[in-house]
């Protein structure tokens, strides 16, 4: 059995994701041998599961919310971190938001810490993308790209000055990060994200037409091409060098120069559109995709999405799509050289052009899958990281889980425990996986044996669903256990019912994929059981007409919400959702 026919299963209604999502299996001859190899881990793994012969050990902890990495040719670690609405608007660091690790003792863990770049004092916010060019790293800061320059045997000073590259870029919308990647000419290549989620007249409201022309894709959703030898440089839409990609994170080139792209896929087709898609569709639909990019090409967002039952580029239904039967201009549209399941998030991709791991690994992708919110009311998927085989530019076999255990006992963004952001590899052939949940880095290495030629997958994780009766991270409040109190003129068992529709038992309601299990919030959407309201005055009223109305512009998160979830709730279901967020909106906490 191959490790996609495992993972999916064909039926009249989609491609049904099933069972745990890694399979022992190897690929390409005979994989790395089984012998006691967990004893050659001194951490036991650090909490992950790997297969046979890896080893995962905690290279640095609690360092902000880590998002891409680069490692020096001293194999010293370089890392951006971020803040702001994604992470609830919690405390950064008050140093700067660029790290440098290295470990000067050989024992695998960074020993000597270094932070630099803008500070929260001085207007710094953080970024992602970060890079590594002749003598100086590279690092996205709000909107602009800068470099510091590096002195051999030395860690950046905390004063460290930068040099402005590019300045400009977009930070409204959906997607305002800016991962980048450079080539050994200086070619700075610079993704800008959709500022929506299809282009949408009204972003992720329920049959809003698509903007014809999408005039967004003038200056968001592709990737511009600039001079990493030049400064002062300012973003404007004539440096376009592909367009039609929603939101690109991951690049990296492969040994004949061919510069690999993870795409975001869109979300809420069901919700928006539950007349023509049903419910497993909305979760298995559309694919997260790898491109390569060309230089003009065209990768059909907003008006395209790519199904992975039909395997094409298919009309979306904000322009004209009928629910995936209609092709139309998809056809002309580039298409991805990699799928994977729906809402995983590739956040971060590295072509493996180490020694260290087993031929097999060699020249494939290591994908970082930060993890789905959006497959709501199903259980959520990805927190792990995958290795898909490449060959001369073309899948050479199926996509593995590489690394899994991430989330911990919960595979959902509120109470996830780690979510992989980013990945690098080192020039000892280690590789390097970060956190933006909790600031941890893991160092992952090859201890087996030295003959083996194929790849395995990681053993299988036992995860629990999503759940209201889940603990919190945090511990357990005095109060918890007594019953939720009612609003005025609402019973408990109102309350009770609001608690199965707000969890997706109930009308397949989508609540607690935007604001978490028990509604206590995630980077899509905001803590409910706070006790702070955003619309309204918190009464009863107010919070029945913000489900029943939606919100078109969220005032503190991203996600916007369409009227009621996204989907169809009786008199009676909008009544009890509301008494439950009402609840849990004024318990004690």
């Amino acid at each position: 059995m191959t490790a996609r026919n495992f993972l999916y299963r064909g039926s009249p209604l989609g491609v049904i994701a099933v069972g745990v999502l890694a399979v022992s299996v190897s690929f390409s001859g005979a994989g790395p041998a089984a012998n006691a190899e967990e004893s050659k881990c001194p951490e036991g793994n650090a909490g992950l599961s790997l297969p046979n012969g890896f080893c995962a050990t905690i290279f640095a902890d609690d360092v902000g919310h880590a998002r891409q990495m680069a490692v020096g040719r001293d194999g010293t670690l370089y890392v951006n971190t971020w803040s702001g609405v994604y992470y609830n608007n919690d405390t950064p660091p008050p140093a700067g938001f660029l790290l440098a690790l290295k470990d000067t003792k050989g024992a695998g863990k960074a020993d000597a810490v270094a932070r630099f770049g803008e500070t929260p004092a001085q207007g710094g916010k953080g970024g992602t993308g970060i890079w590594l060019y002749k003598n100086y790293v590279y690092a996205e800061i709000n909107d602009r790209i800068v470099r510091f320059e590096l002195k051999d045997g030395e860690l950046p000073a905390v004063d460290a000055k930068s040099e402005t590259v590019l300045s400009g870029m977009p930070l409204t919308g959906d997607h305002p990060m800016h991962p980048f990647t450079i080539d050994n000419d200086g070619k700075l290549f610079v993704s800008m994200g959709s500022a929506t989620n299809a282009c949408e007249v009204k972003n992720r409201m329920p049959h809003s037409a698509g903007n014809a022309p999408c005039t967004e894709l003038e200056t968001r959703a592709g990737v511009w091409l600039y001079d990493a030898n030049k400064l002062g440089q300012v973003f404007s839409s004539k440096e376009r060098y592909a367009s039609g990609i929603r939101n690109p994170e991951g690049f990296d080139f492969d040994a004949a120069g061919r510069l690999y792209v993870t795409q975001h896929g869109r979300d809420q087709l069901r919700e928006n559109w539950p007349e023509l898609y049903t419910v497993q569709q909305g979760f298995d639909l559309p694919a997260e995709e790898v491109m390569i990019l060309k230089q003009g090409a065209n990768y059909g967002w907003p008006e395209c999405y790519y199904d992975p039952v039909q395997k094409k580029l298919v009309q979306a239904p904000e322009y004209g799509g009928d629910g995936g039967k209609k092709v139309g201009t998809c056809a002309e549209k580039e298409p991805p050289v990699a799928t994977f399941p729906a809402h995983w998030a590739p956040n971060d991709l590295k072509i493996y052009k180490g020694q260290q791991f087993p031929e097999g690994y060699r020249g494939g992708a290591f994908i970082a899958f930060h993890g789905s919110w959006n497959r709501a009311p199903g259980p959520q998927q990805g927190y792990n990281v995958v290795f898909q085989p490449f060959a001369d530019g073309k899948t050479s076999g199926d996509f593995i889980v590489f690394a899994d255990g991430f989330a911990g006992k919960y595979k959902e963004p509120g109470r996830a425990a780690h979510r992989p952001s980013g990945l690098a590899v080192a020039p000892d052939g280690a590789l390097f996986i970060s956190d933006d949940k909790a600031g941890r880095i893991w160092r992952v290495t090859y201890v087996g044996d030295p003959n083996a030629k194929g790849i395995e997958a990681a053993p299988p994780v036992q995860q629990a669903k999503a759940s209201p009766d889940a603990l919190p991270p945090e511990g357990i409040h005095p109060d918890a256990g007594k019953p939720l109190t009612p609003p005025p003129g609402a019973t408990a068992a109102e309350v009770e019912e609001g608690r199965k529709v707000f969890h997706g038992e109930i009308a397949g309601a989508t609540c607690a994929g935007c604001h978490g299990a028990d509604g206590i919030g995630t980077p899509v959407g905001p803590d409910l059981a706070s006790g702070k309201w955003l619309w309204g005055d918190g009464s009863l009223k107010s919070i029945t007409e913000t489900i029943a109305n939606g919100v078109e512009e969220p005032k503190a998160h991203p996600g916007a919400m369409p009227p009621m979830g996204g989907v169809q709730l009786s008199d009676s279901e909008l009544g009890a959702v509301s008494a439950y967020v009402w609840a849990i909106g004024h318990q004690k906490r």
